[in-house]
């Protein structure tokens, strides 16, 4: 039976520090919100370490009550103080907590399949729409720049859709990532406008694709990538976002890998 939080303030107080980079990495854990989020939890068998829910969210989410009976800690908030640790404007009475989970570059790079490297990407949303389409398009492991989005940032989990749960994620600079990418044999591609046209890749594996920063694109990881590629545009856009050119570009590797 979940217990009733009453005034317990170390513990809420810590569950709202979990929305700053600080607390995720002093705690190694983060907050994710709502029913979907959760389902999508358990459906990847991410370990969930505590539940907070206000009771009409408790007596109407089966999921809560069935952590619940597996012994999930489970605690009920007034609204009010639910809202206080929530992240959005409209909270849905839900706050799960969970670990953070994140691996080395070495570790990254072992594998053959696809690698997605987020070069400093800045925006959550961006950084979440291409946790989501990694995930779409078989690229099971993102690598983040330490000089943009934490991987764990609200907006880019809720971005994710789910797939931060089922996604191998670490975070290291290019000097890091350049030794370990080369050690391994990685070919390293990178998204620029003035790269070669996509269509002409041949996206043999292993390699990975690096995705630059909104404002200053590759930065010190062009240096890192053997060949830039590029989407070309027909319309007067200036510019993509780092998110659809991302998807784009992971759309084609998956559909002319070997």
């Amino acid at each position: 039976m979940a217990t009733p939080l009453g005034n317990r303030a170390e513990r809420l107080s810590l569950v709202r520090a979990l929305r700053t980079v600080k607390g995720r990495r002093e705690q190694g854990r983060f907050a994710f919100e709502g029913e979907t989020l959760l389902a999508q939890a358990l459906a990847a068998a991410f370990p969930i370490t505590e539940i907070y829910a206000t009771q009409a969210a408790y007596d109407s989410v089966a999921l809560l009550r069935e952590l619940d009976a597996r012994g999930t800690p489970a605690f009920v908030l007034e609204p009010a103080a639910a809202a206080g640790i929530s992240d959005v404007v409209t909270p849905s009475g839900i706050v799960a907590v969970g670990p953070t989970r994140l691996r080395t570059a070495a570790e990254l790079v072992k594998a053959e399949a696809p690698l997605l490297v987020l070069a400093d990407v800045g925006d959550p949303a961006n950084a979440g729409s291409l946790l989501r389409s990694a995930d779409a398009f078989g690229c099971p492991r993102v690598l983040f720049g330490p000089l943009g989005i934490d991987p764990y940032h609200p907006k880019c989990v809720r971005g994710s859709m789910g797939a931060i749960f089922r996604l191998s994620l670490g975070v290291a600079g290019p000097d890091e990532f350049a030794q370990v990418a080369a050690a391994a044999g990685l070919r390293v591609l990178g998204l620029a406008s003035g790269g070669a046209p996509i269509a002409g890749e041949e996206w043999r594996p292993p390699f990975a694709l690096v995705v630059g920063n909104e404002r200053h694109g590759l930065g010190a990881w062009q240096a890192l990538c053997e060949r830039a590629i590029a989407i070309p545009m027909t319309g007067p856009a200036e510019s993509l976002s780092a998110g659809v050119a991302g998807s784009i570009a992971l759309y084609e590797a998956s559909k002319n890998a070997p």
